[in-house]
């Protein structure tokens, strides 16, 4: 029964954060469920290169891509993550963070994420395009890993996340 009570109170949550900006209302967030907007993604990546600097944040080009990749693998469950207690956990805050909010600089991420040793910008390109390119096949998943820091997630959500948090790094980087 609560746990009913809390899957409502999520769809609530995901339904007021829609409906709070008329703008976002019309259009459908960006996800890496669609495959235009994975296209998208790749096409900027493309235009990545290593030797460039972020507008901000003290990680360079190959660390993102590292922390890129790992965040896929995260997200997939091949890399094991341990929850942390944060107010993002809620599902109002959540679903506001991840639908609503611009993302913001500078947050703290979870420390398997910038703990991964990286295989060089080559690797770690290959390896984020990939994942990137198969991550449709997600799609119809039902038992994904609970994400560090905003705990259990929709399918529909991890793909918005994923996409907002790519989004995030190559805009940090020019692309």
């Amino acid at each position: 029964m609560a746990q009913e009570e809390g899957a409502s109170f999520e769809r609530s949550a995901e339904r007021l954060a829609f409906s709070l900006d008329a703008r976002q209302r019309c259009a459908m967030p960006r996800t890496l469920w669609n495959e235009s907007d994975r296209a998208e993604l790749l096409a900027r990546v493309d235009k990545l290169r290593p030797d460039m600097t972020p507008a901000w944040g003290r990680m360079n080009a190959t660390q993102m891509m590292t922390h890129l990749s790992a965040w896929m693998h995260l997200a997939t469950g091949d890399l094991p993550s341990a929850p942390r207690k944060m107010p993002m956990r809620f599902p109002v805050i959540k679903q506001l963070v991840i639908y609503v909010m611009p993302w913001p600089k500078g947050v703290p991420t979870a420390p398997e994420l910038l703990s991964r040793v990286s295989h060089g910008w080559d690797a770690e390109l290959a390896d984020f395009k990939e994942q990137l390119k198969t991550f449709g096949k997600w799609e119809s998943r039902t038992d994904w890993p609970l994400h560090p820091a905003f705990g259990k997630l929709s399918t529909k959500t991890w793909g918005v996340l994923g996409y907002k948090h790519t989004n995030h790094h190559l805009t940090q980087f020019g692309v």
